[in-house]
C-alpha cells in the first residue's frame, strides 16, 4: 500500500489517508453566514476522496475577517448556518471510508477588511462596509492602508475568548479537527514577526514575548475542545524578508506548541510581506516542513504546489513529512485523490453513484 493511503492517526482521530485539503477562502459568505455556495464546494470537497478537508479561513469575530465575504463562526447565527451545511453534505457521503473535516479558526488582524480577489482586493473603507483592523502594532501592511489599531488589554483577552468561543461552536456542529491560522501574515503570524511586531510590552520584543499571544490563543483553544478533537497548527516558517519570521524561530515556536500537546503542523510560508522575495517552484516549502518534523517530531503536513502522486508517495516515503496538502490542485481537479490512488496502485472508497466510472481495463480502484 503507497504510504500516501495509509490511515494517520491526528491525536485520538484516524484519517483513512493522508491526503489533505488545504483550507481555501471562498469569499462567499453573507454576514459571515454559509450558503448554498458552501454547500457545493464543500459537497464536492468531501467526495473527492481526501482523508481530511479543512475548511476555509472563518473568522472568529466579525472584524476577523479578511473580507466582508468571509466565512464567520462568531454567534448563533453563523453557527446554524455552518453546522446546517456540515450536516446536510455528510448526509450525502458513504459511510465507509469517511472523510473527516476540519475547520480553520483565524483572525486576519491588518491583512483584515479587504475586497474579494476579483474585486481587486483592496482594503474596504468602513463608510463602505469595511472596519478598521486591529493588529499588534500600528503598522499597515501596505503603505496605502489605513493603520491598524494596536490590540490593548482588553482587545487581547477579547481576541482569545473568540477564538475559544469559535472552538466549541465547532465542536458543537460536528467537525473532527480544529486548525488555528497562524500563518500568511494573518494575526497570530503577525504578533510572531519583529516585522509587524513593535510591541513593548510582554507581547513583543523577544522571540518569547512575541509567542506569547499565539501560545495563549493555542492553550484556549485547546481548552475549550473536547480530547477526542485534534489541533492543528498552520504556520507559516519564513517571512522571505531579510530580519524577519525565519525557520529557526518556527522550530522553536513548533517546540513550545509541542510541550503544550499540539498534535499536528501544517507548514505554510510567506504572507506577511509585499517585500517578501519567494523562489517558487514545485515543492518549494517541502524542505521547511522536513526541517520542523526533523526538530520536533510533530505529526507534519506539507503543502506548496505538490501537484504529482509520485511526487507526494517521494515526501513521505522519504520521511520529510506525514501527509500532503492539496489546495488550489484539488481545485482544479476534484477527483486527485482518485487520480493518485490509480497511479499509485491504492484502492479507495467512492459514493456507489459513482462507483460505475471507473475506466474499462483498470485494476479495481473502488473498494
Amino acid at each position: 500500500m503507497p504510504l500516501l493511503f495509509d490511515p494517520l492517526k491526528l491525536g485520538a482521530l484516524t484519517l483513512e489517508n493522508r491526503i489533505v485539503v488545504a483550507p481555501m477562502c471562498q469569499y462567499s459568505a453573507t454576514d459571515g453566514a454559509a450558503t448554498d455556495w458552501h454547500l457545493i464546494h464543500l459537497g464536492t470537497l468531501g467526495l473527492s476522496g481526501a482523508g481530511l478537508v479543512i475548511i476555509e479561513a472563518t473568522g472568529v469575530e466579525p472584524e476577523a475577517r479578511i473580507s466582508p465575504a468571509d466565512l464567520g463562526l462568531w454567534d448563533d447565527a453563523t453557527e446554524a448556518a455552518l453546522g446546517g451545511v456540515l450536516a446536510r453534505v455528510r448526509a450525502q457521503l458513504p459511510a465507509a471510508g469517511e472523510v473527516k473535516f476540519g475547520i480553520q479558526l483565524g483572525h486576519a488582524g491588518r491583512k483584515a477588511s479587504t475586497a474579494r480577489p476579483w474585486e481587486g482586493a483592496a482594503q474596504v473603507p468602513a463608510d463602505a462596509g469595511g472596519w478598521v483592523p486591529f493588529a499588534p502594532s500600528a503598522l499597515p501592511f501596505r503603505n496605502a492602508d489605513v493603520a491598524p489599531i494596536a490590540l490593548d488589554a482588553d482587545g487581547l483577552a477579547r481576541v482569545r475568548t473568540a477564538f475559544a468561543d469559535a472552538a466549541r461552536r465547532a465542536a458543537r456542529i460536528g467537525f473532527d479537527a480544529v486548525e488555528i491560522h497562524g500563518a500568511h501574515g494573518y494575526l497570530l503570524h503577525q504578533f510572531l514577526s519583529p516585522l509587524s511586531n513593535a510591541r513593548t510590552d510582554a507581547y513583543g520584543g523577544s522571540l518569547e514575548n512575541r509567542m506569547r499571544f499565539p501560545l495563549e490563543v493555542y492553550e484556549a483553544v485547546r481548552a475549550a475542545l473536547p480530547a477526542h478533537i485534534p489541533v492543528i497548527m498552520r504556520v507559516s516558517a519564513t517571512d522571505w524578508v531579510e530580519g524577519g519570521w525565519d525557520l529557526e524561530q518556527t522550530i522553536q515556536f513548533a517546540q513550545a506548541l509541542k510541550a503544550r500537546g499540539l498534535d499536528a503542523i501544517h507548514v505554510s510560508s510567506g504572507g506577511l510581506s509585499p517585500l517578501q522575495q519567494i523562489a517558487v517552484a514545485p515543492g518549494y516549502q517541502v524542505p521547511l516542513a522536513e526541517a520542523v518534523k526533523a526538530a520536533t517530531g510533530l505529526t507534519t503536513i506539507a503543502v506548496g504546489l505538490i501537484t504529482d502522486p509520485a511526487q507526494a508517495e517521494d515526501i513521505l516515503a522519504t520521511g520529510k513529512a506525514d501527509a500532503i496538502g492539496i489546495a488550489r490542485g484539488i481545485l482544479y481537479d476534484p477527483r486527485w485523490p482518485w487520480h493518485a490512488a490509480a497511479a499509485l496502485g491504492a484502492s479507495m472508497v467512492a459514493a456507489p453513484q459513482y462507483l460505475r466510472c471507473q475506466p474499462s481495463g483498470l485494476r479495481q480502484l473502488f473498494r
